[in-house]
């Protein structure tokens, strides 16, 4: 005789709501009316603040090596640090 495994149901119930937390509304910000997804308004903050970045050190004389990659990179890993920190 074959024996299978069945979960107790409180582990069906604690998947339920592991799987069920992705179902809740998309976070967006109403501006002027208009709803704009988090993850915009994010990358909006992430490339002003690379920007302001890249500005104080163009201000103290500091020359990278590869700006093309360095400064897309930063913006990512600001866009990023924004979107774990708020939300």
């Amino acid at each position: 005789m074959k024996r299978t495994f069945e979960p107790p149901p409180i582990c069906l119930i604690v998947l339920s709501f592991v799987f069920l937390d992705g179902c809740s509304q998309a976070p967006a910000y109403d501006i002027m009316g208009s709803l704009f997804p988090a993850w915009l308004v994010c990358i909006a903050v992430g490339g002003l603040l690379s920007l302001i970045v890249r500005m104080i050190l163009g201000r103290r004389h500091v020359n990278l090596l590869f700006p093309l990659l360095a400064y897309p990179c930063l913006a990512i890993v600001i866009t990023f640090s924004v979107w774990l920190i708020l939300y």
